[in-house]
């Protein structure tokens, strides 16, 4: 790593925060877990991580005044598994209105033969070529899934996955990026998950 880059994972106090603490400081990164405006708004790339339902994390998000703070945000956002959520206009998990980040609705997934919900097992993934997110990431990569909810596949999508219907795990629009997924060490898929 040429320079020290400013990663701050914002305390959403709705996460498993030391997770992804962890995966990140094992790429190699510091990391700092806020919630403070000077400490987020210095950063160079943000995470958003989030775990349980979007009306509960969108409370979270109220009752901690990070609501205007997330919005005033211009550099790189990760929004992880719940954090997307948060990202999109509006979830129907639990029918709340999202930050609006991006222009898509979380909507729940349609079960289909073979596949129940919540949908959890190894996927492959097929990343948009040449993205930043994505480098040193080869097509065809597996990644966990563990969701009921999905963004539908649109003009921010940057990784189509298939399962029970199109879904985008990762989205981006304008500066913000997001993922349904933690991509781990490749695995093959995992028979009966």
């Amino acid at each position: 790593m040429n320079s020290p880059v400013n990663v701050v994972i914002i305390d959403t106090g709705c996460a498993n925060l030391s997770s992804v603490r962890y995966a990140i400081e094992r790429l190699g990164y510091e990391v700092t877990v806020s919630k403070e405006p000077e400490v987020v708004l210095a950063a160079d790339k943000l995470l958003l991580p989030g775990v349980g339902t979007a009306r509960e994390a969108m409370k979270n998000l109220k009752d901690r005044n990070l609501i205007e703070l997330i919005n005033q945000l211009q550099q790189p956002v990760l929004g992880i598994c719940l954090g997307m959520q948060m990202l999109v206009s509006h979830s129907e998990e639990g029918d709340v209105d999202c930050l609006g980040k991006i222009e898509a609705e979380c909507a729940h997934m349609e079960s289909n033969e073979g596949i129940r919900l919540p949908h959890m097992g190894w996927n492959q993934i097929t990343p948009m070529p040449g993205h930043p997110l994505f480098k040193d990431i080869p097509e065809g990569s597996f990644f966990y899934f563990v969701h009921s909810y999905a963004v539908p596949v649109g003009e921010y999508t940057l990784l189509p996955a298939s399962m029970v219907r199109p879904s985008a795990p990762p989205s981006a629009r304008k500066i913000s990026l997001a993922c349904n997924s933690i991509r781990s060490a490749p695995a093959p898929p995992v028979p009966n998950c």
